[in-house]
């Protein structure tokens, strides 16, 4: 049993639900992340995604999440869509641009993306808050809670929830429920420089 679900197993013991603010970066990834935590926490999302590029996609990604959201049919799941603003995400970004998929700008990235989560977190007292993108065969979940367990230092009120949801055959349950649910599946992780 690794860190994670003995953590999990811990949080089911108690007499309440913790919340949860979750980020999740499009409706694919989130799927079996959602099913799986729904059973411990009370859950928010956070859909925070300036880096995806153009504004089109990120509407398509945010789509395809409400159109889960409708299939899972849990009221209790709430969802933020925080504000949209690639140019000011990019200005962060585009020094890295030569940089190889999955190396110094996508470390980048994720830092940027799950500091705005773990912000909104604390200032709203959240008791926990994760990312989904560790689903992602392309995403390395170990710099993912390196990520986390730093910013957990510099936020220490709300908790970092450690994941690896391609664990336990999450991801052979994500990709199974995908292709049953029929949810868009975009071709590239997010950024323009990602396109490529």
């Amino acid at each position: 049993m690794n860190n994670y679900q003995k953590h999990l197993k811990q949080i089911s013991e108690l007499t309440y639900r913790p919340t949860l603010l979750l980020h999740v970066c499009c409706g694919v990834c989130s799927v079996y992340p959602l099913k799986y935590l729904n059973k411990y926490f009370d859950i928010t999302i956070y859909y925070n995604n300036s880096n995806i590029y153009p504004y089109d996609e990120f509407k398509r990604r945010l789509e395809a999440l409400n159109e889960y959201l409708n299939v899972l049919n849990e009221s209790s799941i709430k969802l933020i869509v925080a504000p949209y603003d690639y140019e000011e995400y990019d200005k962060q970004l585009v020094s890295l641009k030569n940089e190889k998929e999955g190396g110094k700008r996508c470390y980048k990235c994720y830092k940027l993306r799950m500091e705005e989560t773990f912000k909104y977190a604390v200032k709203y007292k959240y008791d926990y808050c994760t990312t989904v993108m560790s689903i992602s065969n392309r995403k390395n979940a170990d710099y993912l809670n390196e990520i986390g367990e730093a910013l957990n230092q510099k936020y220490p009120e709300t908790k970092y929830l450690y994941a690896d949801f391609k664990k336990g055959d999450g991801i052979t349950i994500n990709e199974k429920m995908n292709k049953e649910l029929n949810l868009y599946h975009q071709n590239y992780c997010g950024c323009k420089y990602s396109i490529r």
